[in-house]
């Protein structure tokens, strides 16, 4: 990830498939607050490049609610879901 973010640049759409890459990683490994940082980060530069009901938007807001319910932040990640769904209506 870092080569990439030296090579392409942070806001490469490359750059951030790795990123969010490694994100499910820590996920799959159970490391919730590593992945939750990196979520954070793709779906803020998401909304910033793509807008906010782009797909790949939207597919970052479910990862990051995903690990929101591993952590059992359930206010969090239903806040993230029901803008989720509102958004899928309107696209």
């Amino acid at each position: 990830m870092e080569m990439r973010i030296r090579t392409l640049g942070q806001d490469h759409p490359d750059t951030i498939t790795s990123m969010e890459s490694l994100a499910a990683t820590y996920r799959n490994q159970g490391r919730w607050n590593d992945a939750e940082k990196l979520e954070i980060q793709v779906m803020e530069m998401r909304i910033r490049i793509l807008g906010q009901e782009h797909p790949h938007t939207i597919s970052s807001m479910v990862n990051l609610a995903a690990t929101y319910r591993n952590q059992r932040r359930w206010n969090d990640a239903e806040k993230l879901e029901i803008q989720v769904m509102e958004m899928r209506r309107h696209t």
